[in-house]
């Protein structure tokens, strides 16, 4: 990745790039881009063939940038079409390996025919037509990268296959005198066994890319929208915001949107991970490409085309798997010296065989292409891109959102993980936990329907929470008179007879009601940190209900679970230390700190960073934003429909603690992966130069430069094919 120290102006553009063959090819195109002052960023990735760039809009637009990647021997293409010209270069990839094995097959058959001049006139033929159509495209390669003054991997192939091809030329000819032999097979087989490579190669591509495809291909195309004159059906491209679409069972949702008449089930797996449909009723907001799965629904269109939480998603999958994960610069260093190390090895290899040890200049001159041939930077270039690009389609279908492909290696080396309380291990809004009657002679179901009635009309969270424990037992409330509500005390009003009171203690003190008959039961919900509401009839108590904000069913889990796997947790809150260590203690984390302000999270991150330690931040992604920002991970949770908003590197979608678990598995076995393909990468040019040089020879162990090429070719293609098997841990999440 190149970046700049400047100040980043906000204008991005995402593009596809044609044309990328190896990390050499990646490392030229960042740096022409860079050189552009108006460009403060370029990213670009060879898995995915896409360029991302940050610009100044004042100093360049769009088609600048375009300019810059034709001048420098690749295709730009818009993101839009990108996918259609996918289809189209895999297919003509498939074609030119055809093609030129076709071409070929009769020039292997004829080996050993060399004093039969039709063959050789034929061989001669078909050489030629593979070498200049097949193997232009490596001319191309090789002309742009040596006009931008460096070496790729079509220098590599267009040196070899030109090598043994001339020099099979001018052995025809008879113009390196007599008895030389000609051997056409080598050009033309190398060229077909690398066209295999690379159709291979995107075949392979395409599947560690499908995560991206299946989300291109949810959205709806048509629509159904309600006019005064009656249902029209019209493209989805055309409903605009406010318009109310019908949507049936079975079908697709085109827009978000809010359900304003109807309801059913919505399956939501697609932004959630969750296979369970969700209930959809009036009022309730619903996301586009969902599908309905019964019920029929008016929906109102509040966000249309690129603002919906599917355009997000994509925008962002593309930005994460375009995005370089640290491990990556190894290889891009490598890279940059590797073309130029393998001319050198090529020429040290042909002079050692000729003028050391004397062997013929066939022998030395095949050893020479083998080397130059087999060297393979692209295996490479794709060891870090495809695995990302693998594992955050994983993460996205079990609804979390990787926003840098870079967070995906630094969540698995996370060593402190601080997690915010509200929201995070709690559910964030308060519950009635206990309802406690004064007497055994007191009805509960009475006494809560005497809370429902009071609180009916409330909008205090408190009050709220009876209500919705009063629903869940089928209480209605009451009819009430005399409805008087009164800040900081409570809620009087007439109901059955009764002047109800239902508040605080400063209530029942105003009014003279004894709380001694549950002082006992009184001190133990304080000391568990919960708020407390009174309820009195006439001048008697009659119970008492209690209220906090509840963990969220798995996060003690969670927290046990990520103790084992070695991190240390801490909780930081702003409540008041005595309630933070109620719920410290209930959910299991090593330590907490308790009153916080938003600024003190961000500077707790950068204690426990100035300890040497990998920190990550789990929040709600809105208060806690500086704390995530400053985290080497930042992990938001229950992004919902907001995702853009969110400031995490990571956003889970579903509001769940246990996909912190997840995300941090995935992130390992991810750069597993990488340090795997690395690794294999790097071992093949180590073993497979040497063997192609002829070390071996004295063993009988040699490497012709067609099957050198074809070594090359599946190099790339093992490397991508390790990346695409991460997905076993998919059934381990």
């Amino acid at each position: 990745m190149a970046t700049s120290n400047n100040i980043e102006p906000a204008a991005e553009l995402s593009f596809a790039v044609r044309g990328l063959h190896c990390a050499s090819c990646v490392n030229t195109l960042e740096k022409k881009l860079m050189d552009n002052p108006a460009i403060t960023t370029a990213i670009v990735n060879l898995a995915s063939e896409t360029g991302f760039v940050r610009y100044n809009p004042e100093q360049a637009d769009p088609a600048d940038i375009f300019s810059i990647v034709h001048a420098a021997g690749y295709t730009p293409v818009e993101l839009r079409s990108a996918e259609s010209a996918g289809d189209e270069e895999l297919r003509s990839q498939r074609n030119w390996f055809l093609f030129s094995l076709l071409a070929s097959l009769p020039i292997m058959f004829s080996m050993g025919m060399h004093s039969n001049r039709a063959a050789m006139q034929l061989n001669l033929l078909l050489a030629t037509a593979v070498q200049f159509s097949a193997g232009l495209l490596f001319y191309r390669g090789a002309w742009s990268a040596l006009k931008n003054r460096t070496a790729n991997m079509d220098v590599l192939v267009a040196l070899g296959t030109s090598a043994a091809y001339f020099y099979s030329l001018l052995a025809y000819l008879g113009l390196l005198g007599p008895h030389r032999e000609a051997f056409f097979e080598t050009s033309a087989m190398l060229i077909a066994f690398i066209r295999l490579g690379k159709y291979l190669e995107a075949r392979a591509r395409g599947k560690a890319g499908e995560a991206l495809k299946k989300l291109l291909h949810l959205q709806a195309d048509k629509a159904r929208i309600v006019t005064e004159e009656g249902e029209k059906e019209v493209p989805a491209s055309v409903v605009r915001v406010g318009d109310i679409v019908l949507v049936r069972a079975g079908e697709t949702i085109p827009v978000d949107g809010e359900v304003v008449e109807g309801g059913g089930t919505v399956d939501e797996s697609m932004v959630t991970g969750e296979s369970l449909p969700a209930s959809k009723r009036v009022g309730d907001t619903v996301t586009g490409a969902t599908i309905s799965k019964n019920g029929v629904m008016r929906i109102r269109a509040t966000r249309i085309g690129e603002a919906t939480l599917l355009a997000q998603i994509v925008k962002m999958v593309r930005e994460a798997q375009g995005d370089k994960a640290p491990i990556q610069r190894f290889a891009d260093t490598v890279s940059a010296w590797f073309v130029p190390i393998v001319l050198l090895l090529a020429v040290a290899t042909f002079s050692i065989w000729f003028y050391i040890l004397s062997s013929d200049f066939l022998t030395a001159f095949r050893f020479a292409i083998a080397v130059v041939v087999i060297a393979c930077p692209c295996a490479m270039g794709l060891a870090t891109p495809t695995a990302i690009m693998v594992g955050s389609g994983i993460a996205l279908r079990r609804g979390i959102l990787v926003k840098k492909g870079s967070a995906l290696e630094n969540v698995s080396r996370i060593q402190v993980l601080l997690l915010d309380k509200t929201g995070t291990l709690t559910k964030g809004m308060a519950e009635m936990t206990d309802l406690v009657p004064v007497a055994r002679t007191v009805d509960p179901g009475k006494l809560l329907e005497c809370l429902a009635t009071a609180e009916a009309h409330s909008t205090h969270p408190l009050a709220q929470a009876a209500l919705a424990a009063a629903k869940e037992a089928g209480i209605l409330p009451g009819e009430a008179s005399d409805f008087e509500e009164r800040g900081g005390f409570g809620i009087t009003c007439s109901f059955g007879g009764f002047r109800l009171a239902v508040g605080n203690e400063r209530l029942m003190d105003e009014m003279g009601i004894a709380l001694a008959p549950l002082a006992k039961k009184v001190n133990e919900l304080t000391r568990a940190g919960k708020s407390l509401v009174y309820v009195a009839a006439g001048n008697a108590l009659v119970g008492v209900a209690a209220f906090a904000d509840t963990l969220k069913p798995g996060s003690a889990a969670a927290v046990s679970a990520l103790k084992q796997m070695g991190i240390k947790t801490c909780m930081i809150t702003g409540d008041h230390s005595d309630v933070a260590a109620i719920v410290a203690r209930q959910v299991g984390v090593d330590t907490f700190e308790a009153e916080v302000l938003p600024g003190r999270k961000q500077s707790v991150v950068k204690e426990y960073q100035g300890r040497g330690l990998i920190t990550g931040m789990v929040g709600d992604g809105i208060n806690d934003a500086p704390a995530l920002a400053q985290a080497e991970v930042g992990i938001a949770i229950g992004g919902g429909t907001d995702v853009a908003k969110e400031t995490g590197d990571i956003v889970l979608i579903r509001d769940d603690l246990l996909d912190v678990l997840r995300a941090i598995r995935i992130g390992r076995a991810t750069l597993s992966k990488i340090k795997q393909n690395l690794f294999w990468a790097m071992l093949y040019n180590i073993l497979g130069i040497p063997v192609a040089a002829g070390v071996l020879s004295g063993y009988g162990i040699t490497l012709k430069p067609e099957y050198a090429g074809l070594a090359m070719a599946f190099s790339s293609v093992s490397v991508v094919l390790n990346s695409i098997m991460l997905k076993r841990i998919e059934k381990q999440l």
